[in-house]
């Protein structure tokens, strides 16, 4: 899905099988990097094949999400690779509490 100069991508049948066990999908997901507030941190732990990052957002639906993703090297690609609703403390550091 290509979103302004960003193209976003994901596996189809990740996608379902995170939306059953998450209840939210990847197109969802990506909303959150069109939002404020938004943090993003590397994932040293899960970077060992490939950079990995960690967003906590808010999506089109008002939800607070947690999105995994990694990104080519000029940030025009950005691969969804796991994306859930956020606990209390992970909110709570996108509030900056």
């Amino acid at each position: 899905m290509c979103v302004g100069q960003v193209v976003f991508e994901w596996n189809n049948e990740k996608n379902a099988k995170n939306k059953k066990k998450h209840g939210v999908d990847f197109e969802e997901a990506i909303t959150i990097f069109f939002n404020m507030p938004l943090r993003v941190v590397f994932d040293p732990d899960h970077s060992e094949k490939e950079d990995r990052y960690i967003a906590i957002g808010i999506s089109i639906k008002s939800r607070t999400l947690v999105v995994v993703h990694c990104e080519s090297e000029d940030g025009k690609l950005v691969r969804i690779i796991s994306a859930r609703k956020a606990t209390k403390n992970e909110a709570k550091i996108l509030l900056g509490e």
